[in-house]
């Protein structure tokens, strides 16, 4: 009991000192809260990772901080910290339950998507040589606007200014030997 009223003065002594402006005894009142704070919220949170709990003396640390004018030097220091820190903690289980709401845990996210269709391999697309001759059964035009935009990979400004085509005739010319394609190649 001695000995927590005398830390209690030390740590208020440095607040003190801290407020008129001593970098030294501000430093030195951070370092020596910083295991108070530590072992006090793995007593309240005993459940927490180590990373949380870290989590939530870095917060504490922080609002003593942003709050250390708020300290009234003729008060006892540790009572003042601990409400801060019990206020973190707080702070930190709405945190934790919003987070939980919103948010599903995996262990391994998934490669890609979990639905079939949309995982589409190479192999599926079947024969290349079988694309390309259906490729060349369409127009002028829409071989020409499917070669510049999708195979060549030009923008649709620069497949206009090549082809003397407007933009707006690319991307009808393009969306026709599209659907063109999936309908002849569905039927071989």
């Amino acid at each position: 009991m001695a000995q927590e009223r005398h830390d209690s003065e030390k740590l208020a002594d440095l607040m003190r000192a801290g407020q008129d402006g001593d970098k030294r005894a501000y430093a030195q009142l951070l370092a020596e809260i910083a295991p108070i704070v530590r072992r006090f919220v793995r007593r309240q949170r005993s459940f927490l990772d180590r990373e949380d709990v870290e989590d939530i003396v870095q917060d504490v640390l922080i609002s003593v901080h942003s709050v250390r004018q708020t300290y009234d030097s003729e008060r006892p220091f540790l009572p003042w910290l601990i409400a801060i820190a019990r206020n973190r903690m707080i702070d930190s289980g709405r945190r934790y339950v919003r987070r939980a709401a919103h948010e599903v845990r995996v262990e391994a996210p998934p490669v890609t998507f979990s639905d079939p269709d949309a995982n589409l391999g190479q192999a599926e697309y079947g024969d290349p040589e079988e694309l390309r001759r259906a490729i060349g059964r369409l127009p002028a035009g829409q071989r020409e606007a499917l070669e510049l935009l999708k195979l060549k990979e030009m923008s649709l400004k620069e497949a206009s200014a090549v082809s003397g085509s407007s933009v707006a005739a690319l991307k009808v010319s393009v969306h026709r030997a599209v659907l063109s394609l999936r309908k002849t190649l569905k039927k071989e």
